[in-house]
């Protein structure tokens, strides 16, 4: 059963910050897709189990990014 995590990223601007958060995210494990919605910010994570937070928060840090509190 995959569970479905929405956050909320800041700083995007391009299609190119979207390929960045993305490609970060999807190297953590139990990852199984990412979408991201460059005019919203939201970034919706969908994994085999719940993940932790702070793990996609060092993700979207490690991609020049921040996550939205």
């Amino acid at each position: 059963m995959s569970t479905a995590t929405t956050y909320t990223v800041t700083g995007m601007t391009c299609g190119h910050c979207v390929s960045s958060v993305t490609e970060e995210v999807e190297q953590i494990a139990g990852v199984t897709g990412v979408e991201v919605d460059l005019p919203t910010g939201r970034v919706t994570v969908t994994s085999d189990a719940p993940l932790d937070d702070a793990l996609v928060k060092d993700a979207v840090e490690e991609a020049g990014y921040q996550l939205k509190a």
